[in-house]
């Protein structure tokens, strides 16, 4: 590691980097590398979690190729200076911003997308004008392999490299100076890569999760909000930073969205989800078991059937829910909805002011008044007015956390500013000297000077 460190922090000074040409050279051999091996990721996402070809396009493959085309048409924008307004106290000088790399990044990913969560910030990185070094999860070793056999036939180590490996090698490179940190994952390893950081005062982007409420009010398009909902909870097993956590809706409408959720999970799961091909698994034992443990049988009103072997469990529906079911009292990231429920909008708003700040959050309501209450008093990381997840799968719009979820946000433009430190410059020319600053002052100079900053 620290031989990588070393080459890849030397590589960066030649400032071979630099130019927006070797940054677009280098995104379009990625984006090429990726699309010639794309049926060999799709087969390490189907063995490490079960993912259809079309998932695995839809939420991994795709949209990486999504974010490297929007990074090789922008980049060369993104990476110029940016001329801005200069006062008249700093007459006959020119002001201007100037993106910079950091130098030698670090960036980790989880299991849960591991291409796309690799891949993705790998993309603004290399926009940016950075070396890195890629850290992806040991529980997704068949994508690990395969991005670091991608990653290695694509650029020198010197340049980009892979670190694979489990804690060991994790901790490892966290004790390392690295220039910025990129890091995905749970809140407890997101405290401990801070920690980590603040030893030697390094940036760092924290992409977290959180219980993320899905809000329905009684005005809200019952059958619809049902439809996906489903689709945004149960996506890759209900596994996903930004799913729908758990359903607080108005007490009116609750059996009403209760009977709609579970005809769409027979709708799009089938009758026996646990045989359809199209459905994921969980991870691990370890996280399945977790699972199993959260489900309390007696408020389950849809699904709950699971099978160990295959490490897959029933898109899942708890109705009944209170705040102080096992089920709340962390992330479920996995395939079970509670159903809680609420008398009054401000109850709502009170309740989930008090709880830690999540990185998604969903309204599902056609009342303006109850969307802009909800959108402007409850701090979040983003989300969807009548849909679920759309709000990550875009380029033109930042994606990250506040608070308990994160910091920081990337994707598109706000990705490759992540990466980025501005330069503040100053450009004074040399043919003109104005007195007021320099001692001995005087009582002219002084009024001048108030004219000036008024």
């Amino acid at each position: 590691m620290d031989r990588l460190i070393n080459e890849q922090r030397d590589f960066f000074r030649t400032g071979a980097t630099i130019p927006a040409d070797f940054r677009i050279s280098m995104l379009k051999k990625l984006k090429n590398k990726i699309e010639d091996n794309r049926q060999k990721i799709y087969s390490a996402l189907e063995q490490d979690l079960g993912k259809s070809n079309f998932e695995a396009f839809m939420c991994e493959v795709g949209m990486v190729q999504s974010e490297l085309s929007y990074m090789i048409k922008h980049t060369r924008k993104f990476s110029k200076e940016k001329r801005v307004h200069t006062p008249l106290h700093e007459f006959v000088s020119r002001s201007f911003k100037k993106p910079s790399p950091y130098g030698n990044v670090l960036i980790m990913s989880p299991w849960n997308y591991p291409f796309l969560l690799t891949l993705g910030p790998l993309a603004d990185a290399i926009a940016a004008g950075n070396t890195a070094i890629v850290k992806p999860s040991a529980y997704s070793p068949a994508t690990s392999n395969v991005i670091e056999e991608l990653i290695k036939e694509c650029f020198d180590e010197k340049y980009i490299a892979v670190v694979t490996g489990g804690r060991k090698e994790n901790a490892e490179l966290l004790n390392k100076k690295f220039d910025m940190i990129f890091f995905t994952g749970s809140q407890a390893v997101g405290k401990e890569v801070m920690r980590h950081a603040a030893e030697y005062l390094t940036p760092v982007v924290l992409e977290l999760g959180g219980k993320s409420p899905c809000i329905v009010d009684s005005s809200a398009k019952i059958k619809l909000a049902a439809r996906r909902i489903v689709f945004g909870k149960y996506l890759n097993c209900g596994q996903t930073c930004v799913a729908p956590d758990y359903v607080l809706c108005d007490k009116s409408i609750k059996d009403e969205l209760v009977k709609e959720i579970t005809v769409q999970i027979v709708k799009q799961f089938g009758e026996n989800p646990l045989q359809n091909k199209n459905y994921g698994k969980i991870i691990n034992e370890k996280h399945f078991n977790r699972l199993i443990g959260l489900i309390n049988n007696d408020k389950v009103v849809c699904g709950g059937n699971y099978d160990a072997g295959a490490l897959r469990i029933e898109p899942t529906v708890m109705d009944n829910v209170s705040w102080d079911d096992a089920v709340m009292g962390e992330e479920i990231f996995g395939p079970v909805l509670p159903i809680l429920t609420y008398d009054s909008l401000d109850d709502v708003i009170s309740s989930l002011q008090n709880k830690q700040k999540p990185l998604a959050m969903y309204i599902f309501s056609t009342n303006k008044k109850n969307i802009k209450a909800l959108t402007s008093r409850l701090s979040f990381g983003g989300g969807c007015i009548n849909d679920t997840i759309i709000h990550l799968a875009t380029s033109e719009m930042g994606f990250g956390g506040v608070g308990e979820s994160g910091m920081g946000c990337y994707h598109g433009k706000d990705g490759f500013n992540a990466f980025s430190h501005t330069k503040s410059i100053v450009d004074k020319k040399v043919w003109l000297d104005l007195p007021m600053r320099y001692q001995p002052y005087n009582s002219f100079y002084e009024k001048l000077l108030h004219i000036f900053l008024k």
